[in-house]
């Protein structure tokens, strides 16, 4: 008899974003003549940039050629787009990272969620609320967590509530965990931390020989000073921390997907007698044996984002979807709405009004304005009561969807 992971049998619902794929495919069924404007998924809409084009028609071009065909390639990831990112994204910003602390993915979601493969199911993990589903949702399924409670929360997580009052940076949580994830920019709220409060993070970690999992997916889109682009910016974290981060939003791989994991030499985890193992060769060993690369041709048109042309054209990209959230956040507030995010990140965070949820905000915006956001429940119960708005649509359709917005009753 097959048995099945119980673990998957936790999981409360369905995954957020198919649960709100499932709701706008009903309603645009019930009226095909209806234009609806989609901001929820977080889903780009510009195209690849032209550097990054031509760079993948040359990879293309080079498979088609017994001379220059690539089979298999390292499952770290090429050397060439491994130092690109190692030179551009660290070592000219005075952040000591090489190449080989660097692992080319097919997305930061794939490994935010596969990390805890290579850790003891003992472990304690704590996560902010809100976030990101995946990062609970995955700790479900590894099975370290009891069953979901009435208030939302799974049995075993160490949540770590993010709001308005403390500016949605979470406190050093009183139960010690083991892992800790942090995203900064952070998706929902679109808030960021600075280098004093990741500071904090990085002293607690060393303190308490924890680990933490720090996705910095949106950290392109940083526009204030001071802010670290980087948990490496901090004194001590590369004894302590884990980077993610992704070219989707960064540069349209959405469609494309490529993505990295940094992990430093130095980091080490312990085994039940109190040895220390090197991380990086833990994560080395589960992506020789279970990941075979991402393709050569995506590869090099990663690589072409740090050309001096790329750069420039990927800057103009980010610069788009950040005016879109400055017309949004700017929208949002003139008609009375609590706003937040929009600034550092291209995701806006929105209170609703009159204390309506989350997704009864969701259903109207959809019904009577015929937009597509995401419920803030959905990101955890911290997140209930706000609704979240993607920057990445087409200035039209921004333009249009704060003026529905506005003729809302």
């Amino acid at each position: 008899m097959a048995l099945i992971n119980e673990n998957y049998l936790k999981l409360q619902a369905g995954y957020l974003f198919p649960e709100i794929g499932r709701r706008v495919n009903e309603f645009i069924e019930a009226n095909p003549d209806k234009k609806v404007i989609k901001m929820g998924i977080g889903d780009v809409t510009r195209p690849l940039v032209p550097s990054v084009v031509k760079a993948f028609h040359e990879g293309v071009d080079e498979m088609a050629k017994g001379e220059t065909f690539k089979g298999y390639g390292p499952e770290q990831g090429y050397a060439f787009l491994r130092e690109a990112i190692a030179k551009n994204s660290y070592q000219e910003k005075g952040i000591d990272i090489s190449a080989d602390e660097i692992f080319v993915s097919d997305g930061s979601k794939c490994d935010t969620g596969n990390i805890q493969e290579i850790f003891g199911h003992n472990n304690k993990i704590a996560i902010c609320d809100p976030v990101y589903p995946v990062y609970a949702d995955t700790t479900v399924m590894s099975g370290k967590t009891g069953t979901c409670q009435e208030n939302g929360h799974y049995e075993g997580i160490i949540y770590m509530p993010c709001t308005k009052e403390n500016g949605f940076i979470p406190e050093l949580p009183t139960e010690t965990p083991d892992l800790i994830f942090l995203c900064y920019p952070n998706n929902p709220t679109g808030t960021v931390a600075s280098k004093e409060e990741l500071k904090k993070w990085v002293d607690y970690a060393i303190e308490k020989n924890a680990i933490i999992l720090y996705d910095a997916a949106y950290e392109a889109f940083i526009t204030e000073e001071g802010i670290p682009r980087s948990i490496y910016e901090i004194e001590g974290a590369k004894k302590v921390a884990i980077e993610f981060r992704s070219f989707s939003k960064t540069a349209g791989f959405t469609g494309t997907r490529c993505a990295i994991t940094v992990i430093p030499k130095e980091l080490v985890a312990f085994d039940s007698a109190g040895k220390a193992h090197p991380v990086k060769a833990l994560w080395n060993r589960r992506q020789s044996t279970k990941f075979n690369g991402v393709s050569y041709p995506v590869q090099k048109a990663a690589a072409a984002i740090y050309t001096k042309e790329g750069k420039k054209e990927v800057e103009e990209v980010i610069a788009y979807y950040l005016e879109n959230a400055k017309i949004m956040r700017e929208s949002l507030a003139e008609i009375g709405y609590e706003v937040y995010g929009g600034v550092n990140a291209p995701y806006v965070w929105v209170k609703t009004k009159n204390n309506m949820t989350s997704w009864d905000f969701f259903d109207k915006v959809l019904n009577e304005a015929n937009i597509v956001g995401t419920p803030g429940s959905g990101f955890g119960p911290a997140g209930e009561g706000y609704f979240r708005f993607s920057a990445f649509a087409d200035r039209e359709n921004v333009l249009e969807a704060m003026e529905r917005v506005k003729n809302l009753s």
